[in-house]
């Protein structure tokens, strides 16, 4: 019961995209927002028992939010948009079928190390037309996740995880690790309701240059 629910979401969000499609007019930036794990998979497990899925579904709640109070708004879009497991064949689907202009993939991180900490910002390791535009978008991301929230960066790096390879031949694409879960001040600065909306303003402006 719980897969056939998930499919009816995922259709029914691809039948509103299309619905979508027949009344657009604008050419504003399409940017699909990747909210990392959800259902089953709670991912990461922070230090006082906050959960990667929620903190990260509340970032994209907060951006959306912040989006949705521009008088023209950015064309944004979320593989979930509540506690539900998505594939991620699926959520790469979904970027193609709205040929995005960018994907971005939200997570937190973890370690075994309780004194790692900082931001990670991944880029495909996959060569494509749009490998450049997705690492100049990284460091961008990275510097002001630094600069003005002052979280240590640990570096644009390149990976081989699913959905950066199987978007990149479409736009640009980067995943972010928001912070270590496992990491007292980062995990304690994700529980918060104030601080999640700093983040995501943050990472708004960013999508939004």
């Amino acid at each position: 019961m719980k897969n056939l629910l998930k499919n009816v979401s995922f259709v029914i969000l691809l039948l509103k995209m299309c619905l979508i499609f027949g009344q657009e007019t604008s050419a504003q930036k399409r940017i699909v927002i990747d909210v990392g794990h959800g259902g089953k998979d709670a991912g990461a497990i922070g230090v006082n028992g906050i959960q990667e899925k929620n903190v990260v579904l509340a970032i994209a709640n907060a951006i959306l939010k912040q989006n949705d109070d521009l008088e023209n708004p950015l064309d944004i879009y979320l593989t979930r948009y509540r506690d539900t497991l998505i594939s991620l064949s699926d959520r790469t689907k979904l970027a193609k079928a709205l040929k995005a202009d960018l994907f971005v993939s939200l997570h937190c991180n973890h370690s075994d190390n309780p004194n790692a900490r900082g931001v990670e910002v991944y880029v495909s390791n996959k060569q494509s037309k749009y490998q450049d535009d997705s690492i100049w978008f990284a460091f961008r991301m990275q510097d002001a996740l630094n600069t003005k929230l002052g979280f240590e960066s640990r570096g644009v790096k390149f990976a081989n995880f699913q959905v950066l390879q199987e978007t990149i031949a479409e736009c640009p694409s980067v995943l972010l690790e928001l912070g270590f879960l496992s990491n007292w001040d980062e995990g304690h600065y994700l529980s918060s309701s104030s601080h999640i909306k700093r983040l995501a303003y943050l990472i708004f402006r960013t999508l939004n240059q």
